[in-house]
Parts: C-alpha cells; structure tokens; sequence
C-alpha cells in the first residue's frame, strides 16, 4: 500500500483537516539504524507531523521539524519538500529503555524551519512543555499561528512498523459557534484508535468518525521516502576539502570513508576514485 496524504474538509465546519499513512516511509527510516524502541516512535511521530505540516503551507522549498535537548534523545529530526520526500535521523546519548517523551529529551524544545525556494526563511520555536508531540505542536499552533489545532500521532514498531497521523485545524473565523464546533470535531477525533486508522480505508475513517456531518475528501497525495546523499554529492563535498587534509586521510588510512547519518549508506573513496572524478588530482598525484 503506498504511503498517502489526503486532506479533507467539513462543509458546515470552518474546519479542514488531513490524514496520513506512512507505513512505508517509517520502514525505510529506521532501518539500519538499530534505535531504541522509544526512539523510533518518536521519529515516527515525527515523520506524520512533518508531513501533516507540510501539507498545510502551500510553497516551493523544504520544512524541517527538530527536537533538541539534553536528555538520552539529544536530537531528532525530520527533512520534507512540498512534495512529500522526507528523510530523517536522531541522536541517542544514553539509555532510553521505558522512558516518556519529556524523560527521552529533558529540557530542550521543538524548531520547525521553512525553507522556501524563493522568499526568506522562517524558524519558529517552542519549548517542549506538552506530554506528547502532538501537543507541543498544538501548544505551537495556539501561541504562533493563533489557529485551532488538534493533532493524532501513532506509531508502532512491533513486528511491523506502522505510523499514522491525523490533523484538525480551525480556518481563521470569529464566533462562540465556531469554537464549539471545532470542539465538537476535535472530540470525536479524540476517539480514534490505533487500530482503526492503520486498517480502515481514509473514507472508513471519516464515515465512522463524521457520518452525520458533510466531509469533502480530496485526492491522495504520495509520499516518499527519499535521503538526498549520493557518490556524487559525496565527491561535491571532497572537493572542497583542504588539499592537506584528504592527504593526511589517504596517507593514514589508504582510504577516504563517508557515512550518512540519514540512511547510513556508507561511501568510500580510493585514490583511484578520486583521481578518476578529478577531484584534487594534484592531491592524489603526491601521494602515488
């Protein structure tokens, strides 16, 4: 099944909202990477939440979500375009084992940078004050956006990873009528489980949830696990090393080694590779 956004809006409802599926997108994530079981429902978590927010900003560019702080998780972080390519990785210092999301990161907070192709780029920041990702976000989009938000994260990691999300947001309107409505829908998006949103169809979903209210559900939208990191952009960065630091690593270790903290995917590079893609030739040549 491919991983899939799909937004969705109430007619009588200054109210739209999303879904997400991301089974897929979470396998290739976390694979390879041998994290803690705590850990990796976090970076669930915040691969739904990145794409649940890049689907409510319409630009050209990337969107980054970041967790920082000085507990076992130090750092977690998840990397979107608009068109819903994500990677993401974390850094763990210590044990994790039982832990809840504040113990796992301590006191430190949540970034979302915007990134656009054109245009300035903007960083907002929040302390990490809610129990949860999904309520740190919420407590983001009261005090930064001033929009009425209710967000649903689910992850799984035994036997088979799955990871789910769902987003509720008030459209700017004015009016007690237009809380309690948003009460109302957030409510009953409250009720759902776990199960029921890994294994119901988006339209299942919406009916058992909204049967006795008008909801518009839109075209599905792809979304891909993609990490940027290739030879080529390996051998980019080389170049713009130091002639006297690439022959320091070659005289000592033979070799130059590149790993990527994304998808793990290890790059080694000889003399020969480097002589042949002509970067520093004059380099390699000192050292034949």
């Amino acid at each position: 099944m491919t991983d899939l956004l799909q937004r969705f809006i109430f007619d009588d409802y200054q109210t739209r909202g999303e879904i997400v599926n991301a089974n897929v997108s979470f396998t290739k994530l976390i694979k390879d990477h041998k994290y803690p079981i705590e850990v990796e429902k976090i970076l669930g978590e915040l691969l739904i939440a990145t794409t649940l927010l890049t689907a409510t900003i319409k630009f050209k560019g990337k969107i980054t979500l970041q967790i920082q702080g000085d507990g076992p998780l130090s750092m977690a972080v998840v990397n979107s375009d608009q068109n819903l390519k994500l990677r993401g990785t974390a850094t763990v210092k210590g044990d994790t084992k039982s832990l809840s999301f504040n113990d796992l990161i301590g006191n430190g907070h949540l970034m979302i940078t915007i990134t656009p192709e054109e245009g300035d780029r903007y960083q907002g920041i929040v302390s990490l004050e809610g129990e949860s990702l999904s309520k740190c976000l919420e407590h983001y989009f009261k005090q930064s956006e001033q929009l009425a938000t209710h967000i649903s994260l689910f992850t799984r990691v035994s036997n088979e990873a799955k990871a789910a999300g769902m987003l509720l947001q008030r459209l700017p309107a004015n009016g007690e009528q237009h809380k309690l409505d948003f009460q109302y829908i957030s409510a009953l998006a409250s009720t759902v489980k776990e199960d029921e949103i890994y294994s119901l169809s988006n339209e299942e979903l919406l009916y058992r949830l909204y049967h006795q209210d008008k909801v518009r559900l839109f075209d599905a939208q792809s979304i891909t696990y993609q990490c940027s990191c290739s030879k080529v952009r390996c051998l980019s960065y080389l170049a713009s090393v130091s002639e006297q630091e690439i022959l320091g690593l070659l005289n000592n270790q033979g070799c130059i080694d590149m790993h990527c903290e994304y998808c793990a995917s290890n790059y080694r590079f000889t003399k020969e590779d480097l002589s042949t893609c002509d970067i520093n030739r004059q380099t390699m040549e000192r050292t034949q």
